[in-house]
């Protein structure tokens, strides 16, 4: 299972959002499971919905800290019995732009 979510404080004192956004990547990093950062989301796998919604709930709270406010946008792919397609759905697009 794949879930790809932005999470950004809103309001509070300051217009960047860099800090906050680097804590919350910052716990999904130390969960230990397979992950990716891009420019407009972070992307994390793993076995179900339990373990990945305790990441992404943990996260939302590191942004809490930092404001009165919180946006999240999530995206899931639910595919059980798949594991590696963090690379693996990549890695068959590339393959076909390849060709």
């Amino acid at each position: 299972m794949l879930i790809a979510f932005s999470v950004s404080p809103l309001g509070g004192e300051s217009d960047s959002v860099g800090k906050a956004v680097a804590d919350a990547v910052r716990v999904v990093r130390e969960s230990g499971l397979p992950n990716e950062t891009s420019a407009m989301f972070t992307t994390v796998e793993g076995e179900d919905w339990d373990e990945l919604m305790a990441v992404v709930k943990r996260a939302v709270d590191a942004v809490a800290a930092h404001a009165p406010r919180v946006s999240l946008v999530l995206k899931a792919d639910i595919r059980p019995g798949y594991r590696g397609q963090l690379k693996a759905k990549v890695d068959r697009v590339e393959e076909h732009l390849a060709t």
